[in-house]
């Protein structure tokens, strides 16, 4: 939770303008401040996380106030201030569910502030404990998550199955954009571990002076700058499962460290000395060769063992046939509910386009280009034109089609031409080819000018 929306409704203008601006002093509390309980019941619509509410306004009470908006939402805290002493007052305000009654002197601001602070702390648990239950609803099952039916996929299924019924390590290969993070978290939600952390690590993404105190956190003062203890990505994923992505991009340094701490299972944060014990599945990912980074000496062998465990291999899409279109359809249904759009179909020929692709980007390009594709559409069917294809790797599209050497002469030939404006000698001379070849082909009508 970020920003903290608070409704102060109180009709001394003076005192709920000193309350507002010292409420403000925090940049994350969004005040509005309200005259009258009308004010606040026609602003309900714009969701307060609290409301501080004067017993005593001019035009409600404050015990009817607080009835129509519990009647409204009996989930918003609400916080009583007044300028009466009377504990039966009190008392029959937090029996009808008033979070605190605060009384109207000078340190009201500061009481209210606290008072603020411990309901904060509250949503924010309240939130954190709301997100884990959608999680756990959603269950990160395979057929929701991971979007396939061809035999490749089905062998990962298999694999991941077999891993969460254990404890053991998981180690995850394949290309970039092919999905190891979304698997590893198929195997932690669907595990006895799934109430407990997930923390992820990506080692490329963290400079390799960070990394330890990434990994095992820091005492205050261990180093300059360290003004605060840090706890470490090892305790905080205790109970449940660490994932480090790109882990062959380790330092050596850093490796010798990691074993050490596996090997442990327990942690000294950098500046102290005492031993935390954790217990935390791991679960590794790389796009490259694990094995040939040991022999190249890139990659500790006795730390390569320890982490190995059950090596889940994903394929890449073009090696999963008719998955790149199931993806597709549901890359699609995604775009157009959260843009608002009505269904979208693929052309018969956009299918086509989309299987013969080889996708070096993977499932993430496949994204980018369905999405980008919704875009263009005119709304109701995406054709082949509305498909780009923006990788580097041109020429593995170019011979996935299988053409014999006469097609691929003539289709590079009607590129030119095309490039060229139908240029005939514009385009010989760029091939370096007699313009009596392209003549040929066109009367021949193998060449379609």
């Amino acid at each position: 939770m970020t920003s903290l929306k608070i409704f102060l409704i109180e009709d001394d203008a003076f005192f709920g303008e000193a309350l507002k601006y010292h409420l403000k002093l925090n940049p994350d509390f969004d005040v509005h401040l309200f005259k009258s309980g009308k004010e606040c019941l026609n602003n309900l619509y714009k969701k307060p996380d609290i409301i501080c509410l004067d017993f005593g306004l001019p035009d409600i009470t404050g015990d009817i106030l607080l009835k129509k908006i519990q009647e409204t939402n009996n989930k918003i805290p609400i916080i009583i201030i007044s300028g009466q002493e009377d504990i039966e007052v009190a008392v029959n305000f937090l029996k009808a569910g008033a979070k605190d009654y605060i009384v109207k002197n000078e340190h009201t601001k500061d009481i209210l502030w606290n008072c603020i602070g411990k309901i904060r702390e509250n949503l924010v648990l309240i939130n954190e404990v709301e997100d884990l239950k959608e999680k756990l609803e959603q269950k990160f099952s395979f057929e929701n998550t991971i979007i396939g039916q061809s035999d490749a996929i089905k062998s990962v299924f298999n694999k991941i199955n077999k891993s969460i019924n254990t404890n053991i390590n998981v180690s995850i290969t394949g290309e970039t954009g092919t999905g190891k993070e979304v698997v590893a978290k198929a195997i932690h939600y669907n595990s006895e571990r799934k109430i407990k952390p997930f923390i992820a690590i990506n080692m490329a993404a963290i400079p390799n002076e960070l990394m330890e105190s990434e990994f095992f956190g820091h005492e205050a003062g261990a180093f300059t700058g360290a003004n605060t203890r840090r706890v470490g990505k090892f305790e905080q994923a205790n109970g449940g499962t660490i994932f480090l992505d790109e882990i062959a991009e380790l330092d050596l340094n850093l490796q010798s460290k990691l074993l050490r701490v596996l090997q442990e299972r327990e942690v000294v944060r950098l500046g102290g000395t005492t031993k935390i014990k954790f217990d935390a599945r791991l679960i590794i990912a790389t796009h490259k060769d694990l094995a040939q980074e040991v022999k190249k000496g890139n990659f500790r062998e006795d730390l390569y063992y320890r982490i190995i465990g059950l090596p889940i291999e994903l394929p890449p899409l073009r090696d999963r046939g008719n998955d790149t279109l199931l993806l597709s359809k549901h890359f699609m249904a995604l775009f157009t509910k959260e843009n608002k759009m009505k269904p979208i179909s693929l052309s018969k020929e956009s299918k086509d386009k989309l299987i013969k692709y080889p996708f070096p980007g993977n499932i993430r390009e496949l994204k980018s280009v369905i999405d980008l594709a919704c875009v263009m559409s005119d709304g109701k069917e995406i054709v082949p034109d509305d498909l780009t294809f923006t990788s580097i790797n041109d020429t593995d599209f170019f011979l996935n089609e299988e053409k014999t050497l006469k097609g691929y002469t003539t289709e590079i030939i009607m590129h030119y031409l095309k490039k060229n404006n139908n240029d005939v000698l514009k385009t010989a001379k760029k091939l370096d080819i007699g313009k009596s070849t392209i003549y040929n082909l066109i009367q021949s009508y193998e060449l379609d000018k």
